[in-house]
């Protein structure tokens, strides 16, 4: 290659960088400005799924992301896995299914412990199974669990 050619590549080159720079650039202060344009409820629906896609888990340690595989180790590091997993601190409270005559006090518990509306929670008690409370201790779901089979609802611990 003669010595015009390969500076004329290099310039070429430094200019695709300073383009693509400069889109780069472009393209975050896109993505910025729409992110701030987002209501409150879209800020949060986008978090949930920003924190989904980078394989986040609001209450604990970073989990494999949907597509993403996780590494594999040893069968000795699996194994130490297994047993972390098992001494979960976080569980889900999950509705199963309930009393059909006990359907307005299992609204008003569920209100109780969620902070949610009656509207709210309506709408989530008559989509069962559904996940009811997230992220809670042993020691909350049990006695939430216990109040809710009191009332004739099917509750479980995920």
């Amino acid at each position: 290659m003669s010595r015009c050619a390969a500076k004329c590549t290099t310039r070429l080159l430094s200019l695709t960088r300073a383009l693509s720079t400069e889109a780069r650039a472009q393209k975050v202060e896109r993505i910025a400005g729409e992110l701030l344009d987002l209501n409150r409820f879209e800020r949060h629906d986008f978090a949930v799924l920003w924190r989904l896609k980078m394989g986040l888990h609001r209450y604990g340690a970073p989990v494999a992301a949907a597509g993403v595989a996780a590494p594999t180790g040893s069968p000795a590091a699996d194994a130490g896995a297994a047993a972390v997993a098992a001494e979960k601190t976080a569980f889900d409270l999950k509705l199963e299914k309930y009393d059909a005559a006990a359907k307005i006090k299992i609204i008003k518990e569920v209100r109780a412990f969620t902070d949610l509306g009656l509207k709210e929670a309506k709408d989530l008690v008559e989509k069962v199974p559904c996940v009811l409370k997230k992220g809670l201790t042993k020691e909350e779901a049990s006695t939430i669990m216990e109040k809710l089979k009191e009332l004739g609802a099917a509750v479980v611990l995920e």
